[in-house]
């Protein structure tokens, strides 16, 4: 199934992005004789209620919620990744604080405290980005701050310690490696809770405002007229369905193999 996932996810993103330089249709061009037609040869997934061409808004929209998506993962995913190994590494006062910090951010559930920071902030790409990745790294950082702690304990670790090597080195140099799949994992299950969070943002008009476009907004607009006009909310959900889709099942296999790998090490 991973396999499949994987060809599904790099499809999409290869259409999503090379694909706009053969279908050249502008995704902003008004047709008043073309509104709200369904999908033909000439507009493979209809047009909306402007007469817009919805493959050519798929497709910019896409663009949108990917940049999105990945660069909130990777940007939650190595905050995550640095407070987690801090708290794990140095224990103590550290770690104290550290974990009163998380407990904090997980007192408030995650999509309300996305709905304050951007309910007084004017959405853009930019701020959906910091706002995504500031709400995103608590469960990343539990998980590393849990492991750390084990590989802490380890015998080859006490001799790095009594070494004297510095700290910075041994995060770097035998830290990270042993962390890999864990940051692999939590990284591909954020990119897909990114892209619904951005999602959800927009469908309720509090994400990407016009004239930019995601999916989510995308999906939004055709609220009002999903009893006439199916297709022209379908096919982002299908969009966002098939990448946050391919996106879980990478991560299950990512987890199933560090497991696998973890009992047999044991």
């Amino acid at each position: 199934m991973y396999k499949l996932a994987a060809a599904i996810l790099i499809a999409l993103i290869t259409m999503v992005f090379l694909m706009p330089f053969i279908y050249t249709v502008s995704p902003y061009e008004l047709n008043p004789n073309a509104i709200l037609l369904p999908p033909s040869f000439e507009y493979p997934f209809g047009t909306d209620r402007l007469g817009r061409d919805i493959l050519a808004r798929i497709l910019q929209g896409g663009q949108t919620s990917l940049i999105i998506g990945f660069l909130s993962a990777a940007i939650s995913s190595l905050l995550g990744l640095f407070i987690g190994i801090n708290a794990g590494y140095f224990k103590g006062k550290i770690d104290k604080s550290i974990t009163i910090i998380i407990d904090l951010f997980l007192t408030f559930p995650t999509f309300f405290l996305l709905l304050a920071l951007v309910s007084y902030i004017q959405a853009s790409s930019l701020v959906l980005i910091i706002v995504i990745s500031i709400t995103g790294w608590m469960g990343m950082a539990r998980m590393i701050r849990s492991e750390s702690f084990a590989i802490t304990n380890k015998p080859f670790m006490k001799v790095l310690t009594l070494s004297r090597m510095s700290p910075f080195k041994i995060i770097f140099k035998y830290f990270a490696p042993l962390l890999a799949p864990i940051f692999l994992i939590s990284f591909t299950f954020g990119v897909g809770g990114a892209i619904l969070a951005e999602s959800g943002l927009s469908f309720l008009g509090l994400g990407i405002n016009p004239p930019q476009m995601s999916w989510g907004s995308l999906l939004s607009s055709g609220k009002t007229v999903m009893d006439i006009a199916w297709w022209v909310s379908f096919f982002p959900g299908l969009f966002i369905f098939l990448v946050t889709f391919s996106l879980m099942q990478i991560s299950d296999f990512l987890q199933s193999k560090a497991n696998t790998k973890e009992i047999q090490n044991s």
